[in-house]
C-alpha cells in the first residue's frame, strides 16, 4: 500500500486512494460470484495477517453464517442442519473457485422455513396461554439444539411468545391493581381479558416484524454471507454493501446532504420521527414529526408512491446533493394531505460532534469536552473535524478562565486518526502520538510536527470499557507522555488495529452493469504505544481506575472473535512530559478518595449484580413464579436506584456561543440541560475535578512553551 494514507480506526474505516494490487481485472458475468472473487483476492493481498481458506476456515463460515441467520434456533430444523452438512467442509473450495452453493441452498431454505413460520406464530398467539403451568424457557439459545420436528419448532415458538408475553400480562395486571387501589369504582378487567389483550399485541408486534422481512432482498441476506467469510479474519475486517458505506460515511464526518429529518417504517407507513435541528426540515417550519410521506418527487418531476419500498430506498430518494428539491406529499396527523417543498442542504449531526462546558467548583473554574468520535469529511479535511473543533472549544473554555481541563472520551468508539495526531499536539510541543506497522515494513511513526501548544494546564482523559482505537491512541499517548491522568475502567476496549476501506469497483471495467459493488474494510496495519506497547487486546489501564456498570461484564476486543494477537515494538524516541511537579502523589491522592467513596461501592455493588442477571439465562414461564422473580428484581433495581440520586457540588453552564444559539433552538437548549444535569451526578465527573484540584503546573516548564497553537 502507498504510505501516503488517511488512516481510520476504531468504528471506521477509510478511503484509500490507491492500492498496489489493482492492476488485475475482474469480469465475472454474475454478480454474486464477482464479489466473492474480489473479497477474496483483496484479503489475500491487502490483509496485515491474512488466513489460510482451508477446512478450518470452512467450518467457521458454515457455523457463523447458520448462526446469522438464526440466532434463536426457531426457523431452521436439525435436519436442515443435516442437509447443510456436507458443505461443511467445502466452503474454501466455493471460495476459490468463486462459487456460491452453499449459499444458495441455506438462503433459499430460509425463505421456506420463513414461511412456514408466519402459521406457526399465528397459531400459537390464536390459542390462550396458561400462566398456571409450571414450565421454563432458556434463553441460552447457543448451546440448545434445534428442533427435530415441525412439532418441536412449534413448541419453541409457543415458548418463546409465552415469554414475551408474560412481562407484559404481569404488568398489566399490577397496572388494573393500581387503578383499582385509586378508585373503588374502578371495573378491573379480568384475567382472561388481560391474557386476550396481551397476546393481541405480540400478535401486532410479531405481524410487524414478518412484514418488514419483505424488505430484506436477496442480496441483504449474501451481504451476511460475505461478512462471515471476511470476518474469519479479524473482527474489524468487513463488507460494505453501498447503504452501508453511505451510513459510515454519515457517521465519521457527522453530516449529510438531505432534508434533516428522521424517518421510520411500519407497516406500509413511512414517518417522521424527528426533525433534526439545524436542517432544512427544521429551518422551514413545515414539517413535523409524525408527519407520514406518501410520495416523493425530485423536483418537477412525477412523485413516485414510496409505501411498498423499503426505508432504505425510500430515504435514497429523499436524499440528495445539496441545493436540489424535493418535494414530499405528506399526509398530516389530522388526516389533510398536502405536498412540501424542501431544498436539500448538508445537515449536521451535532450529537456526533464536541460539546463542551464550564464547570464552576466553588470560586474556581474548569473545562470538559465530551468528545463522541474522532469525526472528519473524507472529501476535505480543512472541513469540520474532531482536532480542530476541540481546539476551539479550548480556546473558548481559556476565555471563561478555565484552571483545567477534562476530556472525556468514554463511549468514543473511534476514528480518524490523523485527527488523534493533531489532537494530541494540541497538549505537547511536538513529539509522537503513534507508531504503525505493516506486515513487512518498518514501522512508520506519527509525529506532531507543530511546537506550539493550545492547552500547557492540568488535564485529565476520562475513558472506559468502549473508548477505543483512536480514543485509545490519544490516552495512551498521554499517558506515556504523563502529559494526563487517566481515570476510567481498568482498561479500555483493546482495539490496536488499522483498517482501510478499499473501494471494490475501482478494479471493474466501465463497460458492466452491476451497479455499485460496495467496499471492503479491512485491517492492514497494527498501531503501537510511543512507549513500543500495543493496546491490542490489552487496551489503555487507568492510573485511576474505577468500577462502573460493566466492570464484570465481557466487553472488548479480547471478548470478540478472531482477534490479532498482542506484541510489541521498540519504543519510539520521546520524553516525558515536565510540566507537573505532583504527577505521581496527586494520583495516589485520588486513588485513596476513591477506595472510601461509597457512591463507587454502590457502583461496584450494582456491577456484580448486572452480571448476575446476564448470567442468568432460564426463566419461569408460570406467572406466580415470575412474578415473585420479578418483584425481587425490582426490589434490587430499586435499591440501585440511589445511584442517580447522587448530587456532586459542581455546577455546569454553556459557552457565550451557545447561549446566542439557544435563542433560536430551544431542542438544542434542551440536550444541552440534560448533559449538565447528567454532569452533575457523575461522580467520574466530580474525580476529575478533584485531581485536576491537585494537580501543580510546574511555572518554570510553563515559561518554556514556545507559544499557543490558535
Amino acid at each position: 500500500m502507498k504510505r501516503n494514507l488517511i488512516y481510520f480506526m476504531g468504528v471506521f474505516i477509510i478511503s484509500v486512494a490507491s492500492c498496489s494490487f489493482t492492476n488485475k481485472t475482474f469480469n465475472n458475468p454474475e454478480k454474486d460470484k464477482l464479489l466473492i472473487e474480489l473479497v477474496s483476492y483483496v484479503l489475500e493481498k491487502g490483509h496485515f495477517d491474512p488466513k489460510d481458506i482451508n477446512d478450518d476456515f470452512s467450518e467457521h463460515v458454515f457455523e457463523n453464517f447458520i448462526n446469522d441467520l438464526d440466532p434463536f434456533k426457531r426457523l431452521f430444523l436439525e435436519s436442515d442442519i443435516k442437509e447443510f452438512e456436507k458443505y461443511r467442509f467445502k466452503i474454501d473450495d466455493q471460495i476459490k473457485k468463486s462459487e456460491i452453493t452453499f449459499f444458495n441452498v441455506v438462503y433459499n431454505r430460509m425463505n421456506k422455513r420463513q414461511e412456514e413460520a408466519k402459521s406457526i406464530y399465528k397459531d400459537v398467539l390464536a390459542i390462550p396461554f396458561n400462566y398456571k403451568t409450571d414450565e421454563t424457557i432458556s434463553v441460552d439459545y447457543k448451546s440448545q439444539p434445534y428442533a427435530t420436528s415441525k412439532s418441536e419448532l412449534a413448541e419453541k415458538w409457543r415458548k418463546q411468545l409465552k415469554f414475551s408475553t408474560l412481562d407484559d400480562y404481569a404488568y398489566m395486571i399490577d397496572e388494573e391493581k393500581k387503578k383499582k387501589e385509586k378508585d373503588d369504582s374502578y371495573e378491573m378487567k379480568s384475567l382472561d381479558e388481560i391474557e386476550k389483550e396481551t397476546r393481541e399485541k405480540t400478535t401486532g408486534i410479531f405481524d410487524e416484524y414478518f412484514y418488514s422481512l419483505k424488505d430484506v432482498k436477496r442480496k441483504d441476506v449474501f451481504s451476511q454471507y460475505v461478512n462471515a467469510i471476511v470476518e474469519e479474519f479479524d473482527p474489524h475486517t468487513n463488507y460494505l454493501a453501498p447503504r452501508d458505506k453511505e451510513a459510515f460515511d454519515t457517521r465519521i464526518s457527522g453530516k449529510y446532504h438531505g432534508i434533516g429529518a428522521r424517518l421510520q417504517k411500519r407497516f406500509d407507513a413511512v414517518k417522521i420521527t424527528e426533525v433534526i435541528s439545524g436542517g432544512p426540515v427544521w429551518r422551514d417550519k413545515k414539517i413535523v414529526a409524525g408527519d407520514q410521506i406518501l410520495k416523493v418527487a425530485q423536483g418537477d418531476e412525477e412523485p413516485v408512491e414510496i409505501s411498498n419500498m423499503s426505508i432504505d430506498d425510500a430515504i435514497k430518494l429523499i436524499k440528495g446533493p445539496k441545493g436540489t428539491e424535493v418535494r414530499l406529499t405528506l399526509k398530516r396527523i389530522d388526516g389533510t394531505i398536502e405536498v412540501i417543498p424542501v431544498i436539500r442542504d448538508v445537515v449536521e449531526l451535532e450529537e456526533s460532534y464536541a460539546k463542551s462546558s464550564v464547570v464552576k467548583k466553588g470560586n474556581r473554574k474548569f473545562g470538559i469536552i465530551n468528545l463522541p468520535q474522532f469525526y472528519v469529511d473524507f472529501d476535505d479535511y480543512k472541513e469540520r473535524n474532531a482536532a480542530t473543533d476541540v481546539a476551539k472549544e479550548i480556546t473558548r473554555l481559556k476565555s471563561e478562565g478555565m484552571e483545567g481541563l477534562v476530556l472525556d472520551l468514554r463511549g468514543n468508539g473511534g476514528g480518524s486518526l490523523k485527527t488523534v495526531v493533531d489532537m494530541g499536539g494540541l497538549f505537547i510541543e511536538n513529539g509522537p502520538i503513534v507508531q504503525v506497522r505493516s506486515t513487512g515494513r518498518e514501522k512508520e511513526v506519527l509525529n506532531d510536527e507543530d511546537k506550539r501548544i493550545q492547552w500547557d494546564g492540568p488535564l485529565v482523559i476520562l475513558v472506559d470499557e468502549f473508548s477505543a482505537s483512536a480514543s485509545e491512541i490519544l490516552a495512551a499517548a498521554m499517558q506515556d507522555y504523563k502529559r494526563a491522568i487517566v481515570i476510567g475502567s481498568k482498561q479500555t476496549y483493546g482495539k490496536g488495529t488499522v483498517q482501510n476501506v478499499i473501494d471494490l469497483n475501482r478494479f471493474l471495467s466501465g463497460d458492466h452493469d452491476f451497479g455499485n459493488v460496495g467496499a471492503l474494510k479491512v485491517t492492514t496495519q497494527k498501531f503501537y504505544r510511543i512507549n513500543g506497547g500495543s493496546t491490542q487486546l490489552e487496551g489503555v489501564k487507568s492510573d485511576i481506575a474505577v468500577p462502573d456498570r460493566y466492570s464484570y461484564i465481557d466487553i472488548g476486543e479480547k471478548d470478540q472473535e478472531n482477534p490479532l494477537p498482542w506484541d510489541k515494538i521498540a519504543p519510539a524516541n520521546y520524553e516525558p512530559w515536565d510540566g507537573y511537579i505532583d504527577y505521581e502523589s496527586t494520583i495516589a491522592k485520588s486513588k485513596g478518595r476513591m477506595a472510601t467513596n461509597s457512591q463507587l461501592a454502590l457502583i461496584d455493588e450494582n456491577a456484580k449484580w448486572v452480571k448476575e442477571q446476564s448470567d442468568d439465562n432460564d426463566y419461569s414461564l408460570n406467572y406466580e413464579t415470575f412474578k415473585a422473580e420479578r418483584d425481587e428484581n425490582d426490589k434490587r433495581a430499586d435499591y440501585f436506584k440511589k445511584i442517580r440520586d447522587y448530587k456532586t457540588n459542581l455546577s455546569f453552564s454553556s459557552l457565550p456561543y451557545e447561549l446566542e444559539l439557544f435563542k433560536n433552538d430551544n431542542v438544542l437548549k434542551e440536550r444541552r440541560e440534560r448533559w449538565y444535569e447528567d454532569l452533575a451526578k457523575d461522580v467520574y465527573v466530580e474525580e476529575a475535578i478533584n485531581v485536576l484540584e491537585d494537580l501543580q503546573i510546574n511555572n518554570i516548564r510553563r515559561g518554556k512553551v514556545a507559544g499557543i497553537k490558535g
